[in-house]
């Protein structure tokens, strides 16, 4: 039992909360808005928004904050067709990925799921696997390399996602610059995903935002890449174990047989990678924080891990015999989900929470928000995994790292077994330790960061 000083000390960190955003309780005016927005889209939510389903204003356009459970059902699924992607979210990020999956509509939309949906079937994700254990095992060395001093595990868990997507998305070969890609991807999170003055007015989108020209060579560059490692895909043919190119080459829409262009191809490749290594690197990083935030949870968790795992990586077939560590994953998307901040433009006259949604609105889903409504979840400051214990006692629709509906994240289950591999291996080999004065803040530009990295003590176990 711990004894003067200590004991003060473990009292005084259990009742303290993982780092968070406080939200909004007043006015912020059209310049405060963009301010803020500039420096966290966090900063934009209304405390009040964690109390009542919705929240309307006026900022040059109306713009809706729901916060319901059941009006997420009706926004993601029930009327998805009148609530597509909005048209700020398309600005953004139409220069890096175009027409793909993930910003496609209506018919166009529906024939790339088509082709892409059996690309991630469980088979197809459990054959890449081990790409993942093989990252896990190099995350290793480079972080044993550090053990005994601070290392920014942020930067650690992007090298090691990017590593994943890069080769199962294309392997092998010398036409795909991986250097190129990355640093492609690095400019336009940087350059383009800010919010512009003119996205808060909602000034038409054939006005420049003079912010996302930056990256317009890096983005040029980055298909130029692609296109050529597509090219010569098709040119040696598909590798023994197929990566995903293998697999979207020889996809095919099933009800008219219709086959991804190079251009279609390039886009959808460049979602995976953009939206693959951020995500689940993310992920990773707040997980690590978390676990070094509660030392009990991370204790649990390696026990778990060396039990299951041994002296070994982890691999897809110990992923259903890692239940805690896959809560802690689940808490942590809870907590600090990558995607915190969805926006759509309704199509039609609707009503949400009793409000009345007039056509070209803008309904925000705050998921960060969302995770931590009083109305929602029991204490949802406090960092619990067991609150996943039983996923099915959950409301799916209060609870959406992934979003939900039709378009749920296509990549969700490839994320979660990574994340769960990459995890269980550190976990049974490292101890993480915050550093004093160091804990990250969560800022949200396209995704969920952890401004000034995420930066623990490491040591062997």
């Amino acid at each position: 039992m711990a004894t003067g000083a200590a004991a003060i000390l473990m009292t005084a960190e259990a009742r303290q909360a993982p780092v968070q955003v406080p939200l909004v309780t007043e006015p912020l005016g059209i310049f405060g808005s963009l301010r803020n927005a500039r420096r966290n889209v966090l900063e934009l939510i209304p405390e009040l928004a964690t109390h009542v389903p919705i929240v309307s204003g006026r900022t040059g356009k109306r713009w809706h904050m729901v916060m319901d459970p059941e009006a997420n059902r009706r926004v993601l699924r029930d009327a998805v067709e009148d609530y597509p992607k909005s048209d700020v979210t398309k600005m953004i990020l139409r220069p890096a990925i175009g027409d793909s999956l993930f910003v496609a509509e209506g018919a166009h939309w529906h024939w790339q799921r088509r082709v892409a949906a059996p690309v991630f079937s469980h088979r197809n994700i459990a054959n890449l696997a081990p790409v993942m254990t093989a990252a896990a095992e190099r995350a290793s060395e480079r972080i044993g390399a550090a053990a005994g001093r601070a290392a920014n595990l942020f930067d650690e868990m992007v090298a090691a996602t990017f590593e994943v997507i890069a080769d199962v998305t294309l392997s092998g070969g010398d036409a795909f610059d991986r250097s190129v890609v990355h640093g492609a991807i690095n400019a336009y999170i940087a350059d383009t995903a800010k919010v512009s003055l003119l996205d808060v007015i909602g000034a038409p989108s054939w006005i420049p935002r003079i912010g996302r020209l930056f990256a317009t060579q890096a983005m040029r560059d980055m298909k130029r890449v692609a296109d050529q490692a597509i090219e010569a895909r098709r040119e040696s043919g598909p590798h023994d174990v197929p990566d995903l190119l293998d697999l979207l080459l020889e996809g095919e829409d099933t009800k008219t047989g219709r086959r991804m262009s190079t251009e279609e191809l390039r886009d959808n490749l460049l979602t995976f990678i953009v939206a693959g290594h951020e995500t689940t690197a993310l992920t990773l990083a707040w997980s690590l924080y978390l676990c070094a935030f509660d030392q009990g949870v991370q204790d649990r968790a390696r026990a778990e891990a060396q039990a299951v795992l041994g002296p070994r990586a982890a691999t897809a077939a110990d992923v259903p015999h890692l239940p805690y560590i896959r809560q802690v994953i689940d808490e942590t998307l809870r907590m600090y989900p990558p995607a915190a901040f969805l926006s759509r433009t309704a199509q039609k006259a609707d009503t949400l929470c009793g409000r009345a949604v007039h056509p070209g609105d803008t309904v925000m889903l705050p998921i960060y928000a969302l995770h931590r409504n009083h109305l929602l979840w029991r204490d949802p400051e406090r960092f619990d995994p067991d609150r996943f214990a039983d996923p099915k006692a959950i409301d799916r629709f209060a609870y959406l790292p992934f979003g939900d509906g039709p378009r749920i994240c296509i990549g969700a289950s490839f994320a979660v077994q990574e994340a769960v591999i990459i995890l269980a291996s550190l976990l049974a080999r490292f101890r993480f330790a915050r550093v004093p004065g160091r804990d990250p803040k969560p800022v949200l530009i396209l995704t969920l960061r952890p401004e000034g990295g995420v930066w623990l003590t490491v040591e062997r176990v």
